[in-house]
C-alpha cells in the first residue's frame, strides 16, 4: 500500500493529496507531526517537512516534486498541460501559491492562529495576523482577476494549479478567515472545486483542539 506522511492542515500536504485523489491512487495516510523533528521521521527526509508519499518501494518528499512524479508515472487524468508555454503559467501560479501566497497569507493567518498552538511556541503575533487578513485580500482580487478571463485559473481546464490555490484557501477555510463574498468568481471557483470527490478526505478533516467552521465541509458555503 502506498503511504502519505501528512499532516491535515499542511497545504503542501493536501495538494498532493488531491492529486492522489484525482488520480484514483489509493493511499494509507500517516499523520505526522513533523515539527517534532522524530529521528524516523528526518531519515525520511532530512529536509523535516512534509508530505513525504512512499511510493514504488521509495520515500519521495517535496510536494511539487511528487505531483510531477505522479503526473509522469500515473499521467491519467492529467494536471498539466500537453503544450509548454501552458505548462509554464501552472507552474507559474503553484509557485505562487505556494510561495508567495504562503508567506504572506497563510504562514501568517494559519501559522499564528493554530502552529503556534499545537507547536508550544507562544501566544499569536497580531502584528502578523493583521498582514494576513490584508494581503489575503489582494490575493483573492488577483485569483478574481484570472478567472474574469479564464474558466480555471491557469486556463480552460483544471490543472495542479488550481489544487495548489485549493489546498492553501482550504486549510484558512478551515478557521474561517476567507472572505468568500469579496469575490464570486472565486466564491464560485472554490464550490466547483471543493465539489469534486477528490475534495471529500479534506473536508472530513479534524485537527484536535481547534473544530472547522461551520462552512468549511458544506458544499453549498
Amino acid at each position: 500500500m502506498n503511504r502519505l506522511y501528512h499532516f491535515p492542515l499542511s497545504p503542501f500536504s493536501r495538494k498532493v493529496r488531491l492529486t492522489l485523489a484525482e488520480k484514483k491512487i489509493e493511499v494509507e495516510l500517516v499523520e505526522e507531526r513533523y515539527w517534532e523533528q522524530s529521528q524516523e521521521f528526518l531519515r525520511r527526509n532530512p529536509a523535516g517537512k512534509v508530505p513525504i508519499l512512499r511510493m514504488d518501494g521509495r520515500f519521495l518528499p517535496d510536494s511539487l516534486a511528487i505531483c510531477e512524479y505522479l503526473e509522469e508515472t500515473v499521467p491519467d487524468p492529467a494536471l498539466l498541460p500537453g503544450k509548454a508555454e501552458a505548462r509554464h503559467e501552472v507552474r507559474r501560479l503553484v509557485a505562487w501559491f505556494d510561495g508567495k501566497f504562503n508567506d504572506e497569507v497563510t504562514s501568517k493567518l494559519l501559522g499564528e492562529r493554530v502552529f503556534r498552538k499545537l507547536m508550544s511556541t507562544g501566544y499569536p503575533d497580531s502584528t502578523r495576523v493583521k498582514e494576513g487578513a490584508k494581503a489575503i485580500k489582494f490575493h483573492l482580487d488577483y485569483m478574481a482577476w484570472l478567472l474574469e478571463q479564464r474558466r480555471w485559473l491557469a486556463g480552460d481546464v483544471m490543472t495542479l494549479a488550481d489544487f495548489a490555490a485549493a489546498s492553501h484557501l482550504s486549510c484558512l477555510d478551515y478557521i474561517s478567515d476567507v472572505d468568500w463574498d469579496r469575490s464570486e468568481a472565486v466564491r464560485d471557483w472554490y464550490a466547483k472545486i471543493k465539489s469534486r470527490p477528490a475534495f471529500r478526505s479534506l473536508l472530513a478533516d479534524q485537527v484536535s483542539g481547534f473544530p472547522p467552521s461551520r462552512q468549511y465541509a458544506d458544499l453549498d458555503f
